[in-house]
């Protein structure tokens, strides 16, 4: 039994309840699966912006923490400076704290574990519990230490939140910089606003500032008028990806109100440039309060935003997988049904077709098999009266098409042969060849197809030699047709007597653009010519490398990349036109070639590669230019072996005599 009569064959096993419950049961798996697959995506997205929202709730009570952290750091300098005046008491303050320490234990049980911030949060508790206990045998800069220590215990929770809540990876634009901005942006710039104010309060207790406190001043007014403006990037990003339109008129008022107070404290701090100017520092001091107080409120604001637009997110997860669900039990009630319909229908002609052959086998001819159904089972009668004729009719037509397709093929055949021909007859001959004063010249080219779409010529005129060689993407009848066209602008122009490089590729260029549009076709040439006078060659245009080994085997490598373009891409390419000069001396190879070298693979798909035909030429570069391009296809075509040649071949070899 071959493979392809098994499902046949086991079909013909099977009774059709069976058959049914084979089919159904087979679809029924991949369906669960994708089912399964897609519920649990949807199931992981709710997942993933809960913990976006469980993120938010933590991070509430670490906002309150640097903002009451750092006014409590500040008391410490009160007695020091009878003009600094805070509404709040230490008491009150180490009361708020003690109170979002609080609201954290709780956050803490209720999702520490979710998040996995237990180790971070109670070295922080930790940490502020023995500051209580030890406060009052410090000195002030023990407390600072211990404040920065603290606030940068609450960076690394915040940064930990980030990471195990999803928030730095939010997949929508709007929420994703909105939780940038309440996650770093605002945080880092409440911090920078933290140290302006204490800076200042420190220098309010001298006459001046040191000439490092002015410097500390200028670098945390860069930083803060640098995440102002990347705050603002990323509040219009928010704010124009938002489907629901709801956060721009929400928090744009708030947004500009820091916006335009962290630009007045950043101008007041440019002040500090000038160690000349007396600066009054209680105004930075009131312009960071202010800064503060607006930040704070804004990361408030956005956080309830962010907690709107998650838990929007989540309702419309809930939805649709609500929505698949029913859709796919619906889908499910239908398809059992229209299973058991087509079941019942099958069984109905079944029982007819049985009903009528039992007659037609008693011999009762009478009975015409008549079924109103209009499936393939209820065309089973008439199709087969109709084969015979369909038959013959379909072999006639056959055999009309035959005949068109051998008269096409010889046709085409003949277009190709003449083509072929037509290129053959264009290469430069031996006899021109060994005409060209000063130059001993080899060439080759052979077409991977009947027609193929590689150029080289050599022409003489008036003393001086243009030597041409490209390579038309592509091969076939088209490709050749093509290069024939590249070999008669090159010709024509020469006859003409046009000795500017950029003239003579821009009106080869233009003439082949125009033929190309013209024939509705996406071909285009590399070509590269050279022009050849005493011992002087002067290379344009864009093709392979140029190699020339010198006399003594040392070996020069001539990129054409930046000499011009690809003839036929572009309507003008003047301007990608340019030419190098290089001299020859006696002995001196130049070896011009197409890709169809470099690019011949083995059965093993390894390339020929550049570099081999370099070491070839060198090999035989004191020999002449015959033997030399002798030796190098044929160690092309040991290279290629019994592999198909995908490509055409052109090998043009140039010695100075």
């Amino acid at each position: 039994m071959n493979r392809k009569s098994l499902g046949i064959h086991l079909m013909n096993r099977l009774s059709y309840p069976q058959k049914f419950t084979l089919i159904g049961f087979l679809f029924a798996i991949p369906l669960t699966l994708a089912m399964y697959l897609l519920i649990s995506e949807i199931n992981s997205r709710v997942n993933f912006a809960q913990k976006e929202i469980y993120g938010n709730e933590y991070l509430r009570s670490l906002r309150q923490l640097r903002e009451y952290i750092p006014k409590l750091q500040l008391l410490n300098y009160q007695p020091l400076n009878t003009n600094l005046s805070l509404p709040d008491t230490r008491a009150d303050l180490e009361a708020k704290i003690d109170a979002n320490f609080q609201s954290l234990v709780n956050s803490q049980r209720q999702i520490g574990n979710i998040l996995i911030l237990n180790k971070n949060f109670n070295k922080i508790h930790q940490d502020w519990q023995n500051f209580k206990l030890y406060r009052r045998q410090w000195s002030l800069e023990t407390y600072d230490f211990v404040y920065q220590r603290l606030a940068g215990d609450i960076d690394r929770l915040s940064a930990s939140i980030g990471d195990t809540s999803h928030l730095i990876s939010d997949p929508d634009l709007d929420t994703y910089y909105l939780m940038n901005a309440t996650l770093l942006k605002l945080p880092e710039m409440e911090k920078i606003l933290s140290q302006i104010r204490l800076i200042s309060q420190k220098i309010s207790l001298r006459s001046d500032a040191t000439p490092e406190e002015r410097a500390q001043l200028i670098t945390l007014s860069s930083r803060l008028r640098e995440i102002n403006e990347d705050l603002a990037i990323n509040m219009e990003i928010a704010f124009s990806n938002n489907p629901q339109g709801n956060l721009r008129p929400k928090l744009t008022q708030d947004f500009k109100k820091i916006n335009s107070l962290v630009k007045q404290l950043t101008k007041q701090l440019d002040r500090t440039i000038y160690q000349t100017v007396s600066l009054k520092y209680y105004a930075y001091i009131t312009g960071s309060n202010l800064a503060l107080n607006a930040s704070f409120q804004l990361g408030d604001k956005t956080v309830n935003e962010l907690d709107f637009l998650l838990q929007q997110r989540i309702d419309i997860f809930v939805k649709r997988r609500q929505f698949i669900c029913i859709l796919v039990l619906i889908i499910l009630v239908i398809v059992i049904y229209l299973f058991w319909s087509f079941y019942r229908a099958v069984m109905q002609t079944v029982f007819v077709l049985d009903e009528t052959s039992k007659k037609m086998a008693s011999g009762n001819f009478d009975h015409k098999l008549i079924l109103d159904n209009r499936d393939e089972l209820g065309q089973v009668v008439g199709a087969f009266n109709k084969i015979a004729d369909a038959l013959v009719s379909a072999n006639q037509e056959i055999t009309v098409l035959n005949d068109r397709l051998k008269s096409e093929n010889v046709r085409m055949s003949a277009e190709l042969d003449v083509t072929r021909k037509i290129q053959q007859m264009l290469l430069p001959k031996d006899r021109e060849l060994k005409e060209v004063i000063g130059l001993d010249i080899a060439g080759f080219m052979e077409a991977a197809q009947e027609v193929g779409g590689d150029y080289y010529d050599v022409l003489q005129h008036k003393g001086k030699v243009k030597i041409g060689i490209g390579d038309v993407t592509g091969h076939g009848l088209e490709s050749g047709v093509l290069m024939i066209m590249v070999q008669t602008a090159v010709r024509t122009l020469l006859a003409y007597n046009e000795p500017d490089p950029v003239r003579f590729l821009s009106v080869i260029n233009s003439v082949i653009y125009n033929n190309v549009q013209r024939m509705k076709s996406d071909k285009n040439a590399s070509l590269a010519l050279l022009d050849y006078e005493e011992g002087m060659l002067k290379l344009s245009g864009q093709h392979e490398e140029m190699i020339v080994v010198r006399s003594n085997g040392c070996l020069e490598r001539f990129d054409t990349i930046d000499l011009g373009f690809p003839i036929g891409l572009d309507a003008d390419i003047a301007e990608f036109v340019a030419e190098k000069v290089v001299h020859l001396h006696s002995g001196d190879v130049v070896v011009l070639y197409t890709d169809g070298i470099t690019e011949a693979e083995n059965m093993d798909k390894v390339l020929y590669g550049l570099e081999r035909l370099i070491e070839v030429v060198q090999i035989n570069c004191q020999r002449t230019s015959a033997q030399i391009r002798q030796a190098v296809i044929k160690d092309v075509r040991s290279h290629i072996g019994e592999q198909k040649v995908f490509d055409d071949i052109t090998l043009l070899v140039l010695k100075q005599k």
